[in-house]
């Protein structure tokens, strides 16, 4: 029987897959410095949009997607359906005039923002619950429809006094989710699953007309979670080597699925529009979403937090998540603001059986850590250089130009810098950290600990310490 409603299983499941889904539903929604104003935040909306057919026709652009992808289902399977995607939704400001009535303005400035006309994203899920056995043949077609809808909120000031109003509007938007599956020849029960997602709204594009105009009747940033409840999905990506040939002949369209939740599980599948790995994850660092793009958090948050009072105060204005994002840069702790810098996850620790007669490696100290050797001491150690013993303290002159590695070391040629330590690495080989002298942030890159690194015939030592 095909339903509309998740049962409470299937809404956990998917509720493990939305955190990394709620991030391509919102993958450059608003981009650094959060302004409307800002230039790059004038052409929005760049993944997984579904224009309507006629501006398709119009612009190139495409109006469906297609998912294909493998399952083994079991008797008596279901596989349960959830697209998503944004409406834009119009907001226009009105000022009030001195008669009662309301009339259009470019902004209306408040003591904590500066309201401006914006386009923002409304979240519309699409659901159906299916049996796997219901989806041979023909299949299943589920059309819907959102109704278009305009609203009203007042704008006043710390006073209470009515300035003027936001108006937002809602155009009508329709589409069609298809849903079929066809069993595969073999000696394995797989079957190709085939999902599509089509706008087949009505809106007709005019001569003359541009994408700003489409794309209220558009399904922006449009992707489609899939859970098979008495069966497994198998990865497009690193597929067994008995179903390469299948998973090859599937198609892909303006979308592509992967395996959803965590690592070892094959009942969730994401299709999005951005191309991820099996099994995405956020970062555990990441204190929130920024939006940007797939920008480093620790960068946006450090000039997110630069902005200026008054730049400030249009970002707030422009959106209620771009306010969200100013609120976590001006109050991120310094230890969550530490935790952006970076992480290595490819290193594991190494444990073993004791040596005899050597010193056991304890498992909290990772193989690559120095503090994992008690033969080397960082702060200590020195290295020759023409004769001459160079450790924490020494003076060097830099002369990178034997390598030219880093187009940046160009301007180091002839500086004269601290040596701060004497590294050895796994491979044998020996890095002398240094900070150049004069330079004005010399002590922030030391309290952080991002020194520049040469190798012992990059520096002409200058004097011992």
């Amino acid at each position: 029987m095909t339903t509309l409603t998740f049962t409470p299983g299937t809404e956990a499941r998917f509720a493990v897959a939305r955190h990394v889904a709620d991030a391509v539903l919102f993958e450059g929604y608003v981009l650094y410095p959060y302004r409307a104003s800002a230039a790059k935040n004038r052409l929005r909306w760049q993944f997984g949009v579904l224009v309507p057919p006629s501006w398709s026709a119009a612009a190139e652009e495409h109006d469906f997607q297609l998912t294909e992808c493998l399952m083994e289902p079991r008797t008596g399977a279901e596989l349960a359906v959830e697209v998503r995607f944004l409406r834009a939704q119009r907001r226009t400001v009105e000022e009030l005039r001195e008669d009662g009535t309301f009339a259009p303005t470019g902004e209306l400035r408040l003591a904590d923002r500066v309201l401006v006309a914006w386009d923002e994203g409304v979240e519309e899920r699409v659901t159906l619950v299916v049996p796997v056995a219901e989806l041979r043949g023909d299949g299943t077609a589920l059309p819907f429809t959102r109704p278009a809808a305009e609203e009203t909120e007042e704008v006043t000031d710390t006073d209470g006094r009515v300035l003027g109003r936001l108006v937002r509007r809602r155009e009508e938007v329709s589409g069609t989710l298809r849903i079929s599956a066809d069993e595969l020849d073999g000696p394995y029960r797989v079957e190709r699953l085939s999902v599509t997602v089509e706008n087949t709204s009505d809106w007709a594009a005019e001569r003359g007309t541009d994408r700003h105009a489409a794309l209220p009747y558009s399904l922006v940033a449009t992707h489609t979670l899939l859970r098979i409840d008495g069966g497994s999905f198998l990865s497009m990506t690193d597929p067994p080597e008995w179903a390469k040939g299948a998973v090859a002949a599937c198609r892909n369209l303006h979308t592509w699925p992967v395996l959803a939740g965590e690592p070892g599980r094959d009942d969730l599948m994401l299709s999005s529009p951005i191309i991820l790995e099996d099994h995405p994850a956020i970062a555990p660092e990441s204190p929130g979403a920024l939006y940007d793009a797939t920008e480093i958090d620790e960068i946006l948050a450090l000039r997110t937090a630069a902005l200026t009072d008054e730049e400030k105060r249009e970002a707030r204005g422009t959106d209620a998540r771009a306010a969200a994002v100013i609120e976590l840069a001006d109050t991120m702790p310094p230890e969550v603001l530490e935790r952006l810098h970076g992480a290595v996850r490819s290193l594991q620790s190494v444990t073993g059986p004791p040596k005899p007669g050597g010193d056991i490696l304890e498992p909290e100290t990772p193989w690559w850590d120095p503090g994992g050797d008690t033969g080397v001491d960082p702060g200590s150690d020195h290295v020759l250089v023409d004769g001459r013993a160079v450790r924490a303290g020494s003076r060097v002159v830099l002369r990178p130009r034997l390598r030219r590695t880093d187009a940046q070391d160009l301007f180091l040629d002839g500086r004269s810098a601290l040596v701060e330590a004497v590294l050895h690495d796994v491979d044998g080989g020996v890095h002398i950290a240094v900070t150049v002298e004069d330079d004005p942030g010399a002590d922030i890159r030391r309290e952080q600990g991002r020194f520049l690194y040469f190798q012992p015939d990059e520096v002409e030592a200058l004097e011992d310490m």
